[in-house]
């Protein structure tokens, strides 16, 4: 039987002893009583305690020194609003910190204060528009941290009349639980502002044995549940402590293992260095690491739960408020672009995030009252003036810098939006303000199947237009998903939303993605005869929206075949497993206006004449049977033969992959004469392609192209040549 299974008949077991009599909880994906975390981008969490430095082992004398410190509640909520958090989390039952309740307590057990600082806190927090979770512990291993023991079991046994150790788990967790129920009830609903709900530290099983989430669900169905580490079902939020090892060291997104609409929240301690709560030291802020944590929590729809350490007196060190005071005026200026939106480019819509062009490296964000109005931000500057974003089929009208409001020139070709000429990059975040009249090129009314499913995630699912239903391959790999266009019809790329439910870097050998690696895609004109693949390639492990390029065709039918994912069989939950939201066509890059026009006609590098460089496949992801790999050397080339039917310019796109961080540029000669040097930049690896525009004049009739090394490092790898 599933652990769920078990929990539900030892609560119907318990229920009919007499011991429990709320019905049993259900998980709920969406709830109204989430709304207002949905709505927040941000939390303040308070490390506040016995062990707070300089540490006192007397609840008296702990509560004597805060109030004679002059604590205020206030403090904490103009704090929590320069950080432009919309909740506070108050952690004073903290394992690590003495167990202490900071509020009256007829529960022996540990130390209770007879000031109510948790009330005070919930009245100035809602009066002054922001919610409090109260920080509830299953763990009792730290009990005698520091030396002293910090609970009391035999006045805990006393007052239960028989003998209970708070040293188990599951002594610790009856004691919790009475906890729980006691500050349900010494703060009820009738109060305004009321406490709005548990932040709950990891899980016990005697709360599970004994229905403690159903006695919430019933007595404060209004409570908001976040559950820390453990992601279990019935809480409405899975909170993670931030990870680290990611690149760029602040995308903690890379680490995230639980796909939306599930609320999802990221915790993280703003300063760099010391304990979990003050131990005495000043510690520094890494403004870089933290702001960049903040801007792409916001930018994956996750909650950013800033930790701090704040001193007896609840007031927090100088480098701390420092750091708030910076971040009050920082977001203030930009924060159109972060309140009221969801992260671009995944279930929401929205361009592009993550990766762009020549070491960029960023997020997207779409407002939700307005679905065409869209923010790059750039956390990561690409190494020139340039930067390359994906639009997702986003026809764009206008990009401005949202500080200066000073227009920014842009391109929109080949499914990219390029803005150009920007000279002015801020340190920590470059937000583009970016409008589109909506999408366009974007085929509907497929009908999707695939050669494997589980019985209730069929293809379809990926068809539907709902994020909240997706497709599952079943462990299958190879796997085909498969696209019956109704008739006939123009195919110029696949874009597929995965399910964000995996980590996008391997953790660890068991903790791997499990997204789409290697593809193959064939079109049939009548579902039987398929031919061979118009494209293969490699998909990176990168979160948010990937698109699949093929050379414009026409078909009825498209077929994508998933050769393999990114998990190894050492990652035995993910190993071969796939799982897609949303998977679509696209029949013209936005921008055409749904006319695409004259289409440009390949020439595959391959095919050139070649002139110190060699063909290759070895690097996945090419057009057409190999790509070339100049010899490291100045002077080799690659020269195409084109042919154009009119005199006059011409736009020549060149195919290409650099997995080094280095431009290597080649000089360009049309006919014999030379044109000029073309850059070509990093792509981030060799089976990521991209494409170069310029354009040149072309004769009618016959021309010759050529691209000569001009570094000893020679060219890209070539791999075609569109001219249109």
């Amino acid at each position: 039987m599933s652990r769920k299974g078990i929990l539900a008949l030892l609560t119907s077991i318990i229920a009919v002893a007499g011991l429990v009599t709320a019905p049993v909880a259900s998980a709920e994906l969406q709830h109204p009583r989430q709304d207002w975390l949905r709505d927040a981008q941000a939390g303040l969490f308070l490390h506040w305690g016995m062990r707070t430095s300089p540490g006192y082992t007397s609840c008296s004398a702990w509560e004597s020194a805060v109030t004679n410190g002059g604590w205020t509640p206030q403090y904490w909520v103009n704090e929590a609003k320069k950080l432009h958090s919309q909740y506070l989390v108050f952690a004073s039952f903290h394992s690590r910190l003495g167990y202490a309740r900071a509020y009256p307590s007829k529960i022996p057990g540990s130390c209770a204060t007879k000031r109510d600082f948790l009330g005070e806190l919930i009245k100035a927090a809602g009066e002054g528009g922001v919610k409090v979770l109260v920080y509830m512990t299953d763990d009792p291993q730290w009990h005698d941290e520091g030396g002293h023991e910090w609970l009391d079991s035999s006045g805990y046994s006393s007052y239960k009349g028989r003998s209970i150790s708070l040293q188990g788990r599951d002594g610790f967790g009856e004691f919790s639980y009475d906890n729980f129920v006691e500050v349900m009830q010494r703060y009820p609903k009738a109060d305004y502002p009321a406490l709005s709900g548990f932040w709950i530290d990891n899980d016990n099983a005697y709360w599970e044995r004994n229905g403690l989430y159903e006695k919430i669900r019933q007595d404060r169905p209004e409570f908001l549940l976040s559950n820390n580490n453990e992601d279990t079902p019935i809480m409405d939020t899975i909170s993670n402590e931030q990870k680290t090892g990611m690149s760029p060291s602040y995308d903690y997104p890379q680490a995230a293992y639980t796909a939306a609409p599930r609320l999802i929240e990221a915790c993280y301690k703003l300063p760099s260095g010391g304990a979990w709560w003050y131990s005495g030291s000043n510690s520094s802020v890494d403004y870089k690491l933290n702001i960049g944590r903040y801007i792409t929590n916001s930018g994956s729809s996750m909650k950013s739960n800033m930790a701090e350490t704040a001193m007896v007196n609840g007031k927090f060190p100088s480098n701390q408020e420092a750091y708030n005071t910076f971040l009050n005026g920082y977001l203030g200026q930009i924060w159109e672009s972060i309140d009221g939106t969801e992260g671009g480019g995944y279930m929401y819509g929205g361009l592009k995030p993550g990766f762009f062009n020549d070491g960029a490296h960023g997020v997207t964000t779409i407002k939700k009252n307005n679905p065409n109005l869209h923010y790059i931000h750039v956390l990561t500057r690409p190494s020139g003036s340039t930067l390359r974003v994906r639009d997702n089929g986003y026809k764009v009208s206008r990009v401005t810098n949202l500080r200066t409001g000073a227009a920014v020139s842009f391109t929109q070709s080949g499914g990219n939006i390029t803005l150009t000429g920007v000279s002015t990059w801020d340190q920590y975040d470059t937000v583009f303000k970016v409008e589109t009249a909506g999408r366009e090129g974007i085929l509907s009314g497929a009908t999707l199947s695939a050669s494997a499913s589980t019985s209730d995630h069929a293809a379809s699912a990926a068809g539907d237009g709902n994020y909240l239903t997706y497709w599952d391959s079943n462990k299958t790999t190879p796997v085909s998903l498969r696209f019956d266009l109704g008739s006939a019809k123009r195919i110029q790329y696949i874009g597929i939303n995965q399910r964000e439910d995996s980590v996008s870097y391997a953790r660890s050998s068991t903790e791997q993605s499990a997204r789409i690696r290697d593809y193959r895609v064939f079109v049939s004109s009548d579902g039987t005869n398929w031919g061979s693949a118009i494209k293969t390639g490699t998909l990176p492990s990168h979160r948010g929206v990937q698109f699949i390029d093929v050379p414009a065709t026409t078909a009825r039918y498209v077929r994508v075949e998933v050769v393999n994912t990114h998990a190894a069989s050492s990652d035995s939950t993910r190993y071969k497993r796939l799982r897609i939201d949303e998977a679509w066509i696209g029949t013209a890059y936005a921008g055409s206006d749904g006319d695409p026009g004259p289409q440009p006609t390949r020439y595959e590098a391959e095919n050139a004449t070649i002139s110190n460089g060699v063909v290759e496949s070895n690097h996945t992801g090419f057009s057409g049977t190999g790509f070339v790999n100049y010899t490291n050397a100045v002077g080799g080339y690659v020269e195409w033969t084109v042919t154009a039917t009119v005199a006059g310019p011409a736009t020549l796109r060149f195919g290409y992959a650099n997995g080094t961080a280095d431009n290597r540029p080649v000089n360009l000669a049309v006919n014999g004469a030379a044109v000029g040097d073309v850059d070509f930049p990093g792509t981030g690896a060799w089976t990521s392609y991209a494409g170069v525009t310029t354009t040149v004049n072309l004769n009618a009739g016959t021309n010759t192209v050529r691209a000569t090394a001009t570094t000893a490092n020679g060219g890209p790898n070539a791999d075609y040549l569109d001219v249109g």
